[in-house]
């Protein structure tokens, strides 16, 4: 509950609403909205109560002559042939008239500061209810129950749908270059996104670890990574030192001499 307050819900209407406005699929929403007027139409009840406020409307005269019931078949007759044109056509002004309704309500609920408000407030009053709370509470119990009891089943579901799911994601990896591409693509740029904004925290922290070292600790550092590298360095600098001593030495000795 905690991280659907903090999802705007306008927004996230409006994005939803979108998606259902794609290639017209609300069209069928407003096919269902003239079936249900075309079935209200055709109720007895509904027919009785519009004959009655017809009846409230007209002078006295006019009932004596059953105007009430000539006005509604009328009303009826009419607004059945205008359902019926309007089921029958795709390209019906009445269609099109709820295409640029629906648009328009799109773009409030993404732009609208009254719209979001509204829908902010709606949000926090349906979730501000205790028997919404006491629902997640209850669901988030159940749920969490039933995974650990899974997982420390001998058959657990999840596992076995992990493993099944493991498998197929390594058959796909293992059949499809392009994915392995993709992916690899993708874990460069990541990567050099991360090294980008931590290198200065980076090279911080190996400075600082550096500094704390002492001659004795470097030392062993060196040894354990270069390994007999190192003895070799020592030999061959002792082996070049020593030359360079003797060569001196000789050089010495022989401009005395002379």
């Amino acid at each position: 509950l905690e991280q659907i307050e903090k999802v705007p819900l306008a927004p996230l209407a409006a994005e939803l609403l979108s998606a259902l406005t794609d290639d017209r699929r609300h069209q069928k929403l407003f096919d269902e909205f003239t079936r249900v007027v075309g079935r209200f139409l055709n109720d007895e009840k509904a027919l009785a109560t519009m004959r009655e406020k017809i009846r409230e409307e007209l002078p006295s005269l006019f009932n004596l002559f059953r105007a009430d019931a000539y006005l509604l078949k009328k009303i009826v007759a009419s607004a059945g042939l205008l359902l019926e044109e309007v089921r029958a056509d795709p390209d019906h002004p009445g269609r099109a008239e709820f295409d640029r309704f629906v648009l328009r309500f799109v773009e409030r609920l993404r732009t609208s500061k009254q719209y979001a408000r509204r829908a902010e407030k709606l949000k926090r009053d349906f979730l501000g209810r205790p028997e919404v709370r006491a629902l997640a509470g209850d669901t988030w119990a159940s749920l969490r129950l039933f995974i650990e009891q899974d997982a420390n089943a001998a058959n657990s579901t999840i596992r076995e749908h992990l493993a099944n799911l493991f498998v197929e994601v390594g058959r796909h990896l293992a059949d499809d270059a392009q994915i392995r591409a993709d992916m690899n693509q993708g874990f460069v740029v990541a990567l050099a996104s991360f090294v980008e904004s931590q290198k200065s925290g980076v090279s911080k922290f190996i400075a600082d670890q550096v500094k704390r070292w002492d001659l004795a600790q470097l030392t062993r550092l060196i040894e354990i990574n270069i390994g007999k590298d190192l003895q070799y360095i020592r030999f061959n600098g002792m082996v070049i030192g020593g030359l360079a001593g003797l060569a001196l030495y000789t050089a010495e000795r022989l401009l005395l001499l002379n």
